[in-house]
């Protein structure tokens, strides 16, 4: 990446941080415009309900629709959650202003710290993601973070810019066991990089089969370890390194249904982040394991559970699998009620998965 690139990209990042205080501040302003008109402040939320979720062929992903949601102080019931949103509304305003990041945890403690209630974790989460939908912002841009569980290796320079690190520099290919993605790597500056593919891979032991059978050299690509469905800051980065660096994604996961579903989500996206557009990378392409690869490639299988013939049928309604390779290999998995895993492959060896299988794959995503 040219000098020019990277004061293009840190200049955008300026205007996202500044938009993000603005938007807060614009809120904030509201709040006391009610007050000094002697009204009860309130917030318009999208709704986040099933009916208001629909998806947008044209983008490629599930998107909100009109509806939405008014919280007001008036209403006694809405009060609770209406002083938490305002509290979590000024604790992103701060973080965002001091450049310092916060995970999900520090902040269901942090409100203690405020005399905010919340009854626990799961409900301060839910309150976040209501701020992400009135911003139509990820939690990541108000430097809310999760814990992190998903890791990179591969030839990237990266140039850090986080506080106390910003201008340094480091190659991710430097740690055998991979970098983790958190919140420095995710808004890190990508440079440059020798690599011509990203391949995003469902289970931790097969990335470090991938990196000790060196599959970034022998096939010149960045590895990611997802940790199963891939976390956001994991979904934001593969889409900084195809929108930014150019680079195909193809995704490898369990041959199951719910392998094939995280491929869908780093494809589409999902609808519990309809409010939100910049996490989804529409061309990746998924490579396997298919349900036809466990004919093909004579794999150990296990049967599937009720709850999996469930989940097959669930998603035979959603529209993204009504087509294509999706909705085949949904009908083969329906026919055969068996599942195999990426680690299946060892039966024939530890490196046939590398030499042989991943090779397949690789040529025929070009045709995908």
């Amino acid at each position: 990446m040219t000098t020019n690139k990277i004061k293009d990209r840190k200049q955008k990042a300026n205007e996202k941080q500044q938009n993000i205080v603005d938007a807060l501040k614009n809120h904030g302003a509201k709040v006391y415009e009610d007050l000094e008109n002697g009204q009860f402040p309130k917030f318009s939320i999208p709704s986040r309900s099933v009916s208001n979720i629909v998806y947008d062929k044209k983008i490629r992903q599930y998107i909100l629709g009109n509806a939405a949601a008014l919280r007001s102080s008036r209403n006694s019931s809405q009060l609770r959650s209406f002083t938490q949103l305002m509290w979590l509304a000024f604790f992103a305003n701060r973080l965002t202003q001091e450049k310092k990041s916060s995970t999900l945890r520090d902040v269901y403690y942090s409100s203690q710290a405020f005399e905010i209630e919340f009854e626990d974790q799961s409900e301060s989460d839910n309150i976040i993601v209501d701020l992400e939908a009135v911003l139509t912002k990820p939690r990541e841009d108000f430097h809310i973070f999760p814990e992190e569980r998903s890791s990179i290796f591969g030839d990237l320079n990266i140039e850090y810019t986080i506080p106390g690190y910003e201008g340094k520099k480091m190659n991710l290919s430097n740690h055998p066991d991979g970098y983790a993605i958190g919140p420095s790597l995710t808004t890190a500056e990508l440079v440059d990089t020798s690599a011509e593919i990203v391949i995003a891979i469902e289970k931790g032991g097969l990335f470090t089969r991938f990196v000790e059978e060196q599959v970034d050299k022998k096939f010149k690509s960045i590895i990611i370890n997802t940790g199963g469905q891939a976390p956001r800051s994991t979904r934001t980065l593969l889409k900084r390194l195809h929108d930014e660096m150019g680079l195909p994604v193809i995704v490898l996961t369990d041959g199951d249904v719910y392998g094939e579903h995280i491929a869908m989500v780093i494809k589409s996206g999902s609808a519990n982040a309809a409010h939100l557009r910049e996490l989804t990378v529409p061309d990746a392409k998924w490579v396997g394991v298919w349900a036809t690869d466990i004919e093909k490639f004579k794999l150990p299988t296990i049967p599937m559970t009720e709850s999996d013939i469930k989940r097959c049928y669930d998603l035979q309604s959603d529209p993204r699998y009504q087509e294509g390779i999706w909705k085949k290999e949904l009908d083969v998995f329906l026919k055969i009620k068996r599942k195999a895993e990426l680690e299946a492959f060892s039966k024939y060896g530890l490196t046939n998965i590398t030499d042989k299988y991943l090779p397949q794959k690789l040529e025929l995503a070009k045709s995908l």
